[in-house]
């Protein structure tokens, strides 16, 4: 288990702590790419960087890279989910290796967040979702086994990793509300449930249903 994340997180370098009153994530995001960019220009050229129109320019660029980037990684995480559940259950020669790229994604994940939560945060969050994978792998076993005593148990646990992700994505990002933070996670719980429910029994249907709606979602 691991420690609820603090209400305020370290900032990079040793910088000022991130909350939400004086420091949001994507301000960060903007303003060190804009004085790095100012930093490198002429006189002339850096004031018109340093202008609201550019900055407000180059905020929605930089807020929509960062989403698309995150966007990826999270896309990631899903498809290499379904990738294990298909080869988990069907007893598929790539398993081990597709649970390591699965792995990985988790890494890239809590990368992702350092420049704006600082390392430890980072570490943090992929610790946590490693478990997810971890605990996901033995859902898929117990589920596989046909043991519902077992499956019931270690859903439990599931759920359980999932309120320690959002209590620390809470305690990150006041604009995050843990109580809706919960509600999506174990949604993607139950959709990725639903996925390999429908492949025990067959239902290829069901299955595709569970992850187009786990995709969207």
């Amino acid at each position: 288990t691991h420690d609820a994340a603090p209400a305020i997180l370290p900032a990079p370098h040793g910088g000022m702590p991130m909350n939400g009153s004086n420091h949001h994530p994507l301000r960060t995001l903007v303003v060190l790419p804009l004085l790095a960019l100012a930093l490198s220009l002429s006189p002339a050229s850096a004031a018109r960087a340093a202008s609201p129109e550019h900055a407000a320019s180059a905020n929605k660029a930089s807020a929509a890279e960062t989403r698309m980037a995150m966007r990826k990684l999270w896309e990631d995480h899903i498809t290499y989910t379904r990738n294990y559940i298909i080869s988990a259950l069907g007893g598929l020669g790539d398993a081990d290796a597709v649970a390591a790229r699965l792995m990985k994604n988790q890494e890239d994940i809590g990368n992702a967040i350092k420049p704006y939560y600082g390392d430890a945060a980072g570490d943090k969050l992929t610790a946590l979702l490693k478990e997810h994978i971890q605990q996901a792998g033995v859902v898929v076993g117990a589920a596989k086994a046909g043991d519902k005593a077992k499956l019931a148990a270690e859903q439990a646990k599931w759920s359980a990793n999932g309120k320690q992700i959002a209590d620390f994505l809470a305690g990150a990002n006041p604009n995050w509300k843990k109580a809706e933070l919960e509600s999506m996670l174990q949604k993607h719980l139950d959709l990725t449930t639903g996925e390999v429910v429908g492949r025990l029994n067959k239902d290829w249907a069901a299955d595709q249903r569970s992850y187009d709606a786990g995709h969207e979602h």
